[in-house]
């Protein structure tokens, strides 16, 4: 009995070190998903407003971005460094978690928004690679399912774009994207009338039809899920119908 030793414990030593107090991105967004606590009116309240905040930051670049990086696109592409700081800083909290995720997917779409037009916008051919810039990272994080809402709205603002630019090629515009973006202010406006004879016609009015179909399906059937991150995506879709609308009516008045 005297060789019989008692098994002792492990000493902290033997034992991996522990980062008490944190946890990884991927484990608290499992812990608010699944937490019981919040209340189902602010969550469905909190859906909603990721649809409306999809909506806005794809317009955001159209209409804030696209001046700016005219004048300063070094600022513009220096941007997106604060832009993903932001997001990790609003990560970082429980209550502001998903505004930091939809944050960093929205900074894919102002980088490459930044890069394409500060210095790439003559050449319409260039707009899709540029604005694929963050498609390897999305489909690895989605894979990986982490930063389902940011990624998921970068994926929705892509396919918005894809079908927006598969219309100028149908109905070929594309000629006419080169001349705007190579003439002064003042000389647009022909330009424009020019191409909305183009999109006039029965065939434009007709692939507008079809394409504005499949913005409004793939944009209103992800919200049949109540889910954050497919709320991010169909805001992001639909609100492509939105600009382009806009572009339209901007070039009916021009």
């Amino acid at each position: 009995m005297s060789s019989y030793t008692s098994p002792t414990t492990p000493s902290n030593t033997d034992l991996p070190t522990l980062e008490v107090g944190q946890k990884s991105i991927r484990e608290l967004e499992s812990t608010l998903a699944l937490s019981p606590s919040i209340p189902i009116s602010t969550t469905v309240r909190q859906t909603w407003l990721v649809l409306a905040a999809a909506v806005f930051l794809v317009s955001v670049p159209v209409f804030i971005e696209a001046p700016l990086v005219r004048s300063q696109p070094v600022l513009s592409v220096a941007l997106t460094g604060f832009w993903v700081w932001l997001s990790f800083t609003l990560m970082s909290r429980p209550t502001t978690y998903v505004w930091g995720d939809l944050l960093l997917g929205f900074s894919w779409s102002w980088l490459a928004g930044a890069i394409y037009w500060g210095w790439l916008r003559w050449e319409p051919a260039w707009h899709l690679p540029v604005e694929s810039i963050g498609l390897p990272f999305a489909c690895w994080c989605l894979f990986r399912n982490w930063g389902k809402v940011g990624n998921w709205f970068y994926l929705g603002s892509l396919l918005g774009t894809v079908l927006t630019d598969l219309y100028f090629y149908l109905v070929d515009l594309m000629p006419y994207w080169r001349q705007i973006m190579q003439v002064e202010p003042a000389s647009v406006s022909p330009i424009l009338q020019t191409a909305l004879i183009q999109v006039q016609t029965p065939w434009g009015q007709g692939w507008a039809v079809v394409l504005a179909i499949l913005l409004l399906t793939a944009g209103v059937l992800p919200l049949r899920t109540k889910s954050k991150h497919w709320y991010a995506f169909g805001g992001a879709v639909l609100s492509t119908i939105l600009v382009d609308s806009l572009f339209l009516i901007a070039a009916s008045a021009a």
